[in-house]
Parts: structure tokens; C-alpha cells; sequence
């Protein structure tokens, strides 16, 4: 018998910054900690900038270029909430899951994303008004 479906808990919440070197700044002076994780992600665009708080984390997303998706919201709306990410045991199936309910996925299958973790992305039509990512941890490759 497979995983239960749904969400197992919060991953993370992606931020979009404008200037990523200074929310760096802003969030370690506001949680007294570095960050865990500062990643290059050239298949979105973008500089991930984890900061570990607890089992969840916080990641700032930092445009690498133009036409980022990330750029792209950040012309739009501005800095703020770009994401919200749940931890899924089986995100194969749990896209499955979302398409039978007719959502707007943005990713067909599993791809690869930032700390080399299995993700999916739901349009924010279909979630509540929330981009949302689906992530599989124990799916990074060795």
C-alpha cells in the first residue's frame, strides 16, 4: 500500500526580493542565523536562498534573469509571498491526484528543483489563489 496522499507538512515559503543581498541581510538580522543553503537554480531563473526554522524553511528567490517566472512576479505584484511549498511522500502520485480534480498544473511530471528535491507546481487558479509547490524530499539524487 502507497503513502498516504497529501501534504505531510510545510516545506517552505518562497519569498521573490527585488534584492536578494539585502533581504539576506534583513532575514538574518531578523532570525539571528545565516542561511542554510544559497543555490543557483538556472532551469527557473533564479538564486534560492534558504534560512532553516525548524522542519520548515524560508527561501528567498532572487531573479537571475528577465524572463523568470519569479521576474515576472515581481513586476506584476511586487516583493512578497511567491509560494507555498508541501512536503508530499509520493509526488508522482500526488500530481495525479490534483489533475483528477481538473487543476491547473504547471508541471505535468516531477522535475528537479532547488536542494535537488523532486517539485511540482500548482497554478494559483487551482489552489486557493496560491502558487503552490509540491516537493518529495529523500528524491535528491546521490
Amino acid at each position: 500500500m502507497g503513502a498516504d496522499p497529501g501534504p505531510a507538512a510545510i516545506d517552505h515559503v518562497g519569498l521573490a526580493v527585488a534584492d536578494l543581498e539585502a533581504a539576506v541581510g534583513f532575514y538574518q538580522r531578523l532570525l539571528g542565523a545565516r542561511p542554510a543553503l544559497r543555490e543557483e537554480v538556472p532551469q527557473d531563473g533564479v538564486t534560492a536562498v534558504f534560512f532553516d526554522l525548524g522542519p520548515a524553511s524560508l527561501e528567498l528567490l532572487g531573479s537571475t534573469r528577465s524572463d523568470s517566472s519569479v521576474a515576472r512576479f515581481l513586476e506584476k505584484r511586487g516583493e512578497g509571498i511567491h509560494h507555498l511549498a508541501y512536503q508530499v511522500a509520493d509526488l508522482e502520485a500526488e500530481l495525479e491526484r490534483w489533475r483528477g480534480w481538473g487543476a491547473e498544473l504547471l508541471d505535468q511530471h516531477p522535475r528537479r528543483g532547488a536542494r535537488g528535491r523532486l517539485v511540482g507546481f500548482i497554478h494559483p487558479r487551482s489552489a486557493g489563489g496560491v502558487l503552490t509547490e509540491l516537493c518529495q524530499r529523500g528524491a535528491e539524487p546521490d
